[in-house]
């Protein structure tokens, strides 16, 4: 029988160094850890950034408790399959054996180990067999990412009841905020001084004071604007152009058409990636890229333009691949460039060698983004950087100039009525795998979709000036060495936009050549029969009402004799009436 069998079957346990050798903890660890072990709490909520070492933390708890003799067993909830695989890992290299293929249909696992970690979706399948084996030993239930504990009402109820009788709740959270209402199970709820309840955490370390301590990497965020240009189901051409004030349908459409790997905005947005991957490699060698894609089809479809572009396969990994997290396994130990895939990394997922990624999801909550950044952001040493591309789009956008912001999960609101996110959400999680369905799916044609670099977020700051890809401008920014501190990337940043504005204002750029008469003419109409393209899809309205409404308010004669003073002035009215109606 082996060491570890033989303790666990006695009535006491061994001393701690018995567990195997802890790391050394970090200085927020260490607090939490002291602040847990003065008050032995039975329920702990530990709010902490991606990245941060939340894992570590929790170990080391349950490695003290055990050692104690307070509690007999562990049981780790995570949010998915892939995790129940990484948290066995790192249990076991400090002795605590967990076994991470525990099936409902088991009942038990071997006495060889000390624990298991399950999911909640299987919770919420048995939740009556786990409260039987929580019953049985005294047990610390440990729950990775909290917040998915209110995913579904079945989901919250069956943790509830499989875990109510627990001797120790240890909750782990990066993003305690939800979008929805749905209260957390063991979570505390406080109302603040306007009735409103938040839930209160026992220990917070967020990601400002997380990148001052080095704990994790500064983010440079990329952002890429561009032209789009569609054709609706029926037949109409609409334009817009992305990093512009937009109504939702348009922004939705728009976004949709950048993310479309038929379009060349993808296209050129990876190959930016990939530069910017190949000058962080020159700093951290084994540097790798991860693109976060919204669905299946589309993540096949990004791994060939990566190939075409670098000449090399990317890892894809999809959510229902059965080799996922052996794909994933492989990929952290090895030094490929590129992994594609579609929300299996987003959450928990430890990647540390992670440094440039691409957000071509049209998933815009705040915990969605938060938990895709937090990919990126876990430091291995001082100065390393990670970098994120997305669309410029003002949700995102917001969401990248916010990083430091610390939310709290917030009950007694209002939800907001159905908006950009949730049709993009709706859309994003519908599967996508058959290419016929694919075709009939899509509300719009994708007919042009050209990338425009927009601007560097980093630190609340903006910077850079619009500029087409592979410019002077867009190097600057691509080219920032691999391994910076976060002053170095703030100086480094400044620096660069100022000498772009000096040498605009030294060369300015030559004036465009004259249209003629007739190309400036056939130019605003295209433009005006876009937009009255939109405003039919928006309204119901028939074209020809929404040209002789435009004519009406304007005076002049029909479009085909109107002359581009009126037809400018009719495109400037129907851009009031979407401004009103926005």
């Amino acid at each position: 029988m082996s060491t570890f069998a033989a303790s666990h079957l006695s009535p006491s346990f061994p001393d701690r160094a018995a567990w195997g050798t802890a790391p050394k903890l970090r200085a927020w660890q260490q607090e939490a850890f002291d602040l847990y072990s003065r008050r032995e709490p039975r329920d702990f909520l530990a709010v902490a950034t991606p990245g941060a070492g939340k894992t570590t933390f929790a170990l080391r708890i349950a490695s003290d408790l055990l050692s104690r003799g307070i509690i007999r067993a562990v049981t780790i909830v995570t949010p998915t399959e892939h995790l129940k695989q990484q948290w066995a890992d790192a249990a076991s290299r400090v002795g605590i054996a967990i076994d991470p293929e525990f099936k409902n249909s088991q009942g038990a696992t071997s006495r060889d180990y000390v624990g298991v970690a399950v999911t909640y979706a299987q919770i919420s399948m048995h939740p009556a067999l786990h409260r039987a084996r929580t019953e049985a030993r005294k047990t610390l239930v440990i729950f990775d990412e909290i917040h998915h504990a209110g995913d579904a009402k079945s989901w919250g109820d069956g943790v509830r009841e499989a875990f109510e009788p627990a001797a120790r709740r240890l909750a782990l959270t990066g993003t305690p905020f939800r979008s929805d209402v749905n209260p957390i199970p063991f979570v505390t709820y406080a109302e603040d001084g306007e009735g409103v309840r938040r839930s209160v955490s026992d220990y917070s370390y967020g990601y400002g004071p997380a990148l001052a301590d080095g704990v994790v990497r500064p983010v440079i965020f990329l952002a890429y604007a561009g032209e789009m240009r569609w054709r609706t189901r029926a037949g109409d051409e609409i334009a817009a152009t992305l990093g512009t004030p937009l109504t939702k349908d348009q922004l939705g459409q728009a976004w949709k058409a950048a993310l479309d790997p038929k379009g060349d905005w993808i296209r050129q947005v990876l190959q930016a990636a990939d530069r910017r991957l190949t000058e962080v490699r020159r700093g951290v060698p084994d540097a790798g890229g991860l693109v976060i894609a919204t669905d299946h089809e589309t993540a096949r479809a990004y791994a060939r333009h990566i190939r075409a572009i670098t000449g090399e396969g990317a890892t894809v990994v999809l959510s229902d691949d059965p080799e996922a997290s052996k794909k994933i396994k492989q990929f952290s130990a090895a030094q490929d460039r590129w992994l594609v895939a579609v929300r299996m990394v987003s959450e928990g997922v430890d990647i540390p060698r992670l440094a440039v990624g691409v957000y071509a999801t049209s998933i815009s909550t705040p915990l969605f983004f938060a938990q895709a950044v937090g990919r990126f952001v876990r430091a291995r040493k001082r100065g390393e950087i990670a970098s994120v591309f997305l669309p410029s789009v003002p949700t995102l956008m917001g969401l990248a100039g916010e990083m430091e912001a610390e939310r709290d999960h917030v009950l007694d609101r209002k939800l907001p009525e159905e908006g950009l996110d949730d049709f993009l959400l709706d859309d994003a999680q519908r599967k996508k795998d058959n290419p016929d369905v694919l075709g009939d799916e899509l509300p719009f044609e994708t007919l042009e979709a050209v990338a425009t670099f927009d601007r560097v977020l980093f630190d609340g700051g903006e910077f850079g000036t619009a500029a087409e890809p592979g410019s002077p401008e867009e190097e600057d920014f691509l080219g920032l060495p691999g391994l910076l501190e976060p002053d170095q990337v703030r100086t480094l940043l400044s620096k660069r936009q100022s000498d772009q504005l000096k040498a605009k204002r030294n060369n300015p750029e030559p004036k465009e050549p004259q249209l003629s008469p007739h190309e400036l003419i056939a130019n605003l109409r295209r433009e005006l029969n876009g937009l009255v393209g939109a405003w039919n899809h928006r309204t119901g309205q028939p074209h020809g009402v929404i040209h002789a409404e435009l004519r009406r308010a304007c005076g002049g004669p029909a479009i085909a004799q109107a002359t581009a003073e009126q037809v400018q002035e009719r495109i400037a009215k129907i851009r009031h009436w979407a401004t009103q109606r926005s």
